[in-house]
């Protein structure tokens, strides 16, 4: 992985962690220092983030994080849905996790395990690599993508004061049994615990 695919991996970590805090701008500059490497790398980050909508320019001063309004929330949500739901429902009546019920399982059970210990950081990594994992077995890239970056302005206004109170272990637990959905082959289950989630997910954001 080179500089600048670090420098997007570390900055899209400290945005859906909360580690970038909204309405704070930050430099291209302090950044590079922070990571110890150039600017040129971290400069072509930030751009890269911004192109994906995640962060905004600040005339000669920096970046920070795109401003959401309740109405792009509210779309994000909506294209998730639209996306997401009839996915799961194809994943389980193809029996495309054939072969791999085991590392899903395991993907599932690590979930909560990290959220109850807090650790925020893999319970990110391993959601991300369930859902998106779970979206790969259909074999359409773009698809992949583009919840990818769905799911990265879902998650933008910070994980840890949902942790602090408490409102991810109901949304971790849900993983297993929409896993063994996806295993038995149960498309309308699969996609109704799908949805379920996603509105849990949205609700704990939004504190409702």
């Amino acid at each position: 992985m080179g500089l600048r695919e670090q420098a997007i991996a570390r900055l899209r970590h400290d945005l859906v962690t909360g580690r970038l805090e909204p309405d704070r701008i930050y430099s291209a500059s302090a950044i590079a220092v922070e990571m110890g490497v150039s600017n040129s790398p971290v400069r072509e980050a930030l751009l890269a983030l911004v192109s994906e909508g995640l962060l905004e320019p600040v005339r000669n001063r920096g970046y920070r994080i795109a401003p959401q309004t309740q109405k792009d929330q509210h779309d994000i949500y909506e294209l998730r849905l639209d996306l997401e739901v009839p996915a799961m429902h194809r994943v389980a009546v193809g029996g495309l996790i054939a072969g791999r019920e085991q590392e899903f399982r395991a993907l599932a059970a690590d979930i909560v395990a990290f959220e109850a210990q807090g650790d925020l950081v893999t319970y990110l990594e391993v959601d991300r690599r369930f859902h998106l994992g779970l979206l790969e077995l259909l074999g359409n890239k773009h698809l992949v993508n583009l919840v990818a970056n769905l799911r990265d302005r879902t998650r933008q206004y910070g994980i840890r004061s949902l942790s602090a109170r408490g409102m991810l272990s109901a949304s971790a637990a849900e993983h297993l049994p929409l896993c063994e959905a996806v295993v038995a082959g149960d498309g309308p289950l699969a996609e109704l615990l799908m949805h379920q989630h996603l509105q849990h997910i949205i609700g704990d954001w939004h504190g409702t």
